[in-house]
């Protein structure tokens, strides 16, 4: 019987190198966005599931889009 793989989990360094974005903008979502919960932390060190990944993703993008210019 094979056990289940575990779970990868991300520090938010590591979700902005995946995202392809700068750090500031990934812990800025984190501390924000407060539906968006570590999966598990060690000592200060706050872990991310993919699911979270995902939700970041969506909120950076968002965040960008609104500060794009308009065309006129």
């Amino acid at each position: 019987m094979r056990t289940p793989a575990l779970p990868t989990l991300l520090t938010p360094g590591r979700i902005a190198d995946e995202l392809r974005v700068r750090l500031p903008p990934v812990v800025y979502v984190l501390s924000r966005r407060r539906h968006i919960l570590p999966t598990a932390s060690a000592g200060i060190l706050r872990l991310y599931d993919r699911e979270a990944v995902t939700v970041v993703r969506h909120e950076v993008n968002t965040i960008d889009t609104r500060r794009a210019p308009r065309a006129p």
